[in-house]
């Protein structure tokens, strides 16, 4: 039963979908935050789904459309099906990484600490948010445009690592003050237990790519710990936006690497 507890609130943490009993799953999820990449591999199998789901639908209905107007078929499926499946994983995940994302952006280039935390937890979004957030997501989609049949694969082992740079995050971070991030690296700061995040990442992503998956592991590895010390830079610990842009990040890094390696 407190397995089942332990699923269901890591489920609610990282997705809309209400699982969870109550707010203590906020404690649990960062208490069990070295088990992120395996509600990754949930989330991208469900991802990998839809985009497959997509592919087969938009075939049918573009059949006679294409025909008709001798249009490149398959070049619309990969766009169209790229692009459904960006907003399916934003709307799943319920925005709240790509806010941090967005907060991200907002606060790039400002210099007094005060500044950057009252923007950040400010309801606003200026133009380098906004860019920051398209050229990412724009990553994403090109990713698994160019992935095509090595799509299903890749989307998977894409959320699996996205989760491994947050968990690489907390464990680099320094626990300060208070809010999302400090409770994150409260207990995953310097913790040995989280060495379990990287055998479960390996693992799967062995499973999916090979040989492939160990730059592919340490190259996500390397994205997380600059991402903490990008936190550490801007915001003197480890936040909760980071943590969210990092799962992003991290994401369409991924997708482009896994696109450039099946493809060379």
């Amino acid at each position: 039963m407190k397995a089942l507890r332990i699923f269901k609130d890591l489920v609610s943490f990282l997705t809309i979908i209400p699982l969870a009993k109550d707010e203590s799953f906020l404690e649990n999820s960062a208490r069990y935050m070295f088990l992120f990449p395996l509600i990754g591999g949930v989330i991208g199998l469900l991802t990998a789904l839809y985009h497959s789901a997509c592919q087969y639908f938009l075939r049918k209905l573009l059949a006679i459309l294409v025909i008709t107007l001798f249009l490149p078929k398959e070049l619309l499926i990969e766009a169209i099906s790229a692009g459904a499946t960006v907003a399916f994983i934003l709307i799943l995940t319920g925005l709240q990484h790509f806010d941090g994302l967005v907060d991200l952006g907002n606060v790039i280039g400002l210099k007094k600490q005060e500044e950057r935390d009252s923007v950040a937890h400010a309801w606003i979004v200026t133009y380098k948010g906004a860019f920051l957030a398209f050229l990412i997501e724009f990553m994403s989609f090109l990713g698994i445009f160019l992935l095509s049949s090595s799509a299903f694969n890749a989307l998977i082992c894409s959320e699996v690592l996205a989760k491994l740079a947050m968990v690489t995050v907390a464990w680099f971070g320094k626990p300060s003050g208070n809010g999302l991030g400090s409770l994150f690296a409260k207990f995953n700061s310097k913790r040995k237990l989280n060495v379990v995040a990287y055998i479960i990442s390996f693992l799967i992503a062995s499973q999916l790519f090979g040989i492939l998956s160990i730059p592919l592991t340490f190259m996500i590895f390397l994205l997380g710990v600059a991402m903490e010390r990008v936190s550490e830079k801007l915001f003197g610990r480890v936040s909760g936006d980071i943590l969210g842009a990092t799962n992003e990040i991290s994401r369409a890094t991924c997708l482009i690497l896994i696109a450039i390696m099946v493809n060379l």
